[in-house]
């Protein structure tokens, strides 16, 4: 059962040594994320799963999972330019083989854990494909949900990429009402709102957290969680929303 969750950005920019000189823009989402995870070992656990969006592998079917990644799988900035490696969680005792790298979400995710000096619950991650259909995101938030008696959710992800003329994805004037709506639904952990969150133009607008956030709304039912909007802003032109449900 779903005992508590925490709704974070992933932008490869939340890591300070991404960052460089503009890492201070990005202190108050930092901070707001280290809450949110501490509202997940307050809740004491016995699972946590990172989830967030990830590529197709070649020649894979049509499941909407493209995970799951297990306790110990290694993820890397390295390709960004950063000589910073991350791990998720602590792999088994005498489990030395690092398996698939994980994609750059849970990479992010993995290192918001140890910056928070996570020592809780055994960690796994999960990458969904960022067109999977609402309906097979939460058939496999509910699946997640019965992992463990007590399950908690990082669940990583942005809004729109289209908020400003110099954003990703350049300006949208679909965006802003799109973000409004998903970050109000992921405030007050108000499951329906995020259920009706449109796949397609969160497609268009280049929002990569509405496949995680769907997830999160099918492991959420029935569990009684209350949301908590801790941040929201447009940085660089990308909706970015933290929340805590506890």
């Amino acid at each position: 059962m779903l005992v508590a969750a925490a709704v974070c950005p992933c932008p490869p920019l939340l890591v300070p040594e991404v960052a460089a000189g503009a890492a201070p823009e990005l202190d108050a989402a930092r901070d707001a994320c280290l809450d949110a995870v501490g509202v997940l070992a307050a809740a004491r656990p016995d699972l946590l799963v990172v989830v967030g969006p990830g590529d197709k592998p070649s020649g894979s079917g049509e499941h909407p999972t493209v995970g799951p990644y297990p306790p110990g799988a290694h993820g890397s900035f390295r390709g960004i330019g950063v000589d910073l490696d991350v791990t998720l969680g602590h792999a088994p005792d005498g489990d030395t083989t690092a398996g698939r790298p994980l994609p750059q979400s849970l990479t992010v995710g993995a290192w918001l854990l140890g910056r928070a000096h996570w020592t809780g619950a055994p960690v796994e991650g999960l990458a969904l494909l960022q067109t999977a259909d609402p309906e097979d995101c939460a058939e496999a938030g509910r699946a997640v949900a019965g992992r463990a008696d007590r399950v908690a959710l990082l669940v990583m992800g942005d809004g729109s990429a289209c908020r400003t003329l110099k954003a990703p994805g350049y300006l949208d004037d679909r965006a802003a009402a799109f973000d409004a709506r998903a970050t109000e639904a992921l405030g007050s952990a108000d499951l329906d709102a995020i259920a009706a969150l449109d796949a397609t133009l969160a497609h268009e607008l280049k929002a990569a957290g509405r496949a995680p956030w769907q997830l999160l709304g099918g492991a959420a039912r029935d569990a009684g969680l209350a949301g908590r909007l801790l941040y929201e802003d447009v940085p660089y032109g990308v909706g970015y929303t933290v929340a805590a449900w506890s």
